[in-house]
């Protein structure tokens, strides 16, 4: 009894502090995730079942490896900011929500623990960054600064944490 009410402590100072921090949120595919390394993972037979709805694979987005030095940033980016996961699943693709979940339990740990949204409106939630390859699914809208991955301004995970001054 008396253990939970000091982890419930902890909890609540480090709710505090994070509400202190400013808040980024960061996309899984083609961000935290290599989405190719699923795909080459899936059976050419299968591929050509699902055709160019491959992010219709049942299993495959657990199938995904961490993109270079995406570990890496995560943990230097939750020492200094209020870190989430904001990311899309296909609708079509119930597994996607599920294999989404084990990716991030398994790669990110305890630092990701409870901080993982999926949503197709990506400009619903508030914050001061979201690092996203793409505008779509409402990242274009979102009110705080786009950081825009894999463009010229932002093409790897170093020149983010360059430019968060992480």
């Amino acid at each position: 009894m008396w253990y939970n009410i000091i982890v419930s402590e902890d909890d609540d100072m480090n709710k505090h502090e994070d509400d202190m921090k400013k808040r980024v949120f960061v996309d899984m595919d083609g961000v935290l995730v290599d989405f190719e390394s699923g795909l080459n993972k899936v059976p050419d037979e299968t591929r050509a079942k699902y055709g160019r709805r491959v992010d219709k694979i049942p299993g495959m987005f657990a199938m995904m490896d961490p993109l270079p030095g995406a570990i890496d940033a995560w943990n230097r980016l939750c020492e200094k900011y209020d870190v989430h996961i904001l990311s899309t699943a296909p609708w079509d693709n119930p597994t996607a929500w599920h294999d989404k979940r084990v990716w991030v339990a398994e790669y990110l740990g305890r630092t990701a623990y409870k901080r993982l949204t999926l949503s197709h409106n990506k400009n619903l939630l508030r914050g001061d960054y979201l690092i996203d390859d793409r505008t779509a699914n409402g990242a274009g809208e979102f009110e705080g600064e786009l950081i825009q991955f894999g463009t010229t301004d932002f093409p790897d995970w170093n020149t983010v944490l360059n430019y968060l001054e992480v």
